[in-house]
């Protein structure tokens, strides 16, 4: 079946199977890698991505349901040269540590900010992230970094 959609801002249409997961038309027919397969059950959020501004789950997804949307991936985050503000704040605040999970949790920061665009308590932002793991940092500096772009102008992007 043929599949259209917007990903990063690029049209891209492609003939894949019916049950071709997004995660892995991302992956496999577009080559961005930064979306990450962690669990396929989506208990991770390694493979969380925007769709029409919203994160969600690509591993769970099928590329179909996805057909005539906008996609946005890690790869498409960053202004050219600039990182987006979290990226930014993912690095100050030494957020990552393997990184493995580090795309999905900013693209699930990304939409959990713009969610509340009035800024969050970190218990909110512990909250909203629930739906992302990470194995190596124990959230803390996760959070610092979502909190820093928190309310922010620079978290309207």
């Amino acid at each position: 079946m043929k599949v259209s959609m917007t990903v990063n801002g690029k049209a891209e249409e492609r003939d894949v199977e019916p049950r071709t997961l997004l995660v892995f038309f991302l992956r496999n027919e577009l080559g961005l890698t930064g979306t990450n397969i962690g669990c396929d059950t989506t208990n991770c959020g390694a493979c969380t991505v925007l769709l029409e501004g919203e994160s969600v789950k690509s591993c769970t997804l099928l590329a179909a349901q996805a057909d005539g949307a906008s996609i946005t991936t890690i790869e498409g985050l960053a202004d050219g040269e600039h990182m987006h503000p979290m990226q930014e704040a993912f690095r100050e605040h030494h957020a990552l540590q393997c990184g493995y999970c580090t795309p999905g949790m900013v693209m699930a920061a990304v939409s959990l900010v713009k969610e509340h665009p009035d800024g969050m308590t970190e218990a909110e932002v512990r909250e909203g992230l629930e739906g992302n793991l990470c194995r190596c940092t124990g959230y803390h500096n996760i959070v610092k970094a979502v909190m820093a772009v928190a309310g922010t102008p620079a978290g309207a992007r």
